[in-house]
C-alpha cells in the first residue's frame, strides 16, 4: 500500500508536470535569449533556469495548503480553479493560440528566473498542478502515506526539471532535427492530454465539493 502511494504520486507528478511544461515548447525562447551566448553560457543558463523552477514547484508544493488556507480557499474550489486554468492552457497549445514571451535584445538581468524559469517552466498553469496535488497529499490521513507523496511528488518535481534541462541543452540539435512541424505536433498532441489532466482536476474539485456538505 505504501509503495503504491509513492508511485501513484511519483507517476501522477510526472505525466502532469512533463505535460504542462511540454520541454519542447520553450526551445524556441531558449534559442531566441541564448543567440549570441556561448556554449558554457547556454549551459550554465540552462541549470540555473530548471533549478529556479523546481524551488517554485517545491514551494508551491509545501506552502500552497497554507496559502489556502490563510485565504479561505477551499481545497474543491482550487482543483476547480485549477483544472480550468490548465484546460485553457491545454486548449491554446491544441489549436495553436500559445502566448509566447520574447526578447528583443536578451538583455533582462537574470533570464534564467525571467523569462525562463517564471513564466516560462512554471508558469500559472504549472503552479495550480502542483498546489492542487499539495491538496490531495493534504486530505491523507496517516502521516507515513502524507511523506511517501510528498517524496513521491518532489522526485515527479525533480524529473520534470531534469527533462526540461536536457531538452534546453540540446535545444539547437532538437530544433534542428524534429523541425518547426515536428514541434507544432507535439505541442498539440501535449494541449490535447493537457485538456485531460484539466478535466481531471475539475472531476476531483466537484467530487470534494459534494462530500464536503
Amino acid at each position: 500500500m505504501s509503495e503504491k502511494i509513492f508511485f501513484h504520486y511519483l507517476l501522477g507528478g510526472i505525466i502532469s508536470l512533463i505535460t504542462i511544461t511540454n520541454p519542447l515548447s520553450k526551445i524556441p525562447l531558449f534559442v531566441t535569449l541564448t543567440a549570441q551566448a556561448s556554449e558554457d553560457e547556454r549551459k550554465a543558463l540552462a541549470r540555473k533556469a530548471c533549478s529556479y523552477a523546481f524551488l517554485i514547484m517545491a514551494i508551491s508544493l509545501f506552502a500552497g495548503a497554507l496559502i489556502l488556507e490563510f485565504f479561505g480557499i477551499s481545497y474543491g474550489a482550487l482543483r476547480v480553479a485549477g483544472g480550468i486554468t490548465v484546460s485553457v492552457v491545454g486548449f491554446r497549445m491544441l489549436f495553436g493560440n500559445q502566448a509566447s514571451y520574447t526578447s528583443s535584445n536578451g538583455e533582462h538581468k537574470n533570464v534564467a528566473f525571467f523569462p525562463l524559469a517564471l513564466p516560462s517552466i512554471s508558469g500559472p498553469g504549472v503552479i495550480a498542478v502542483v498546489i492542487g496535488i499539495s491538496t490531495e497529499i493534504a486530505e491523507l490521513k496517516r502521516f507515513s502515506d502524507k511523506a511517501l507523496a510528498y517524496s513521491g511528488t518532489v522526485l515527479g518535481i525533480l524529473l520534470t526539471c531534469v527533462a526540461v534541462w536536457l531538452t534546453l541543452r540540446s535545444a539547437r540539435l532538437v530544433q534542428q532535427g524534429i523541425g518547426a512541424e515536428g514541434m507544432e505536433a507535439m505541442s498539440r498532441m501535449m494541449g490535447f492530454l493537457l485538456i485531460c489532466v484539466g478535466v481531471q482536476f475539475i472531476g476531483s474539485g466537484i467530487h470534494t465539493f459534494v462530500h464536503s456538505f
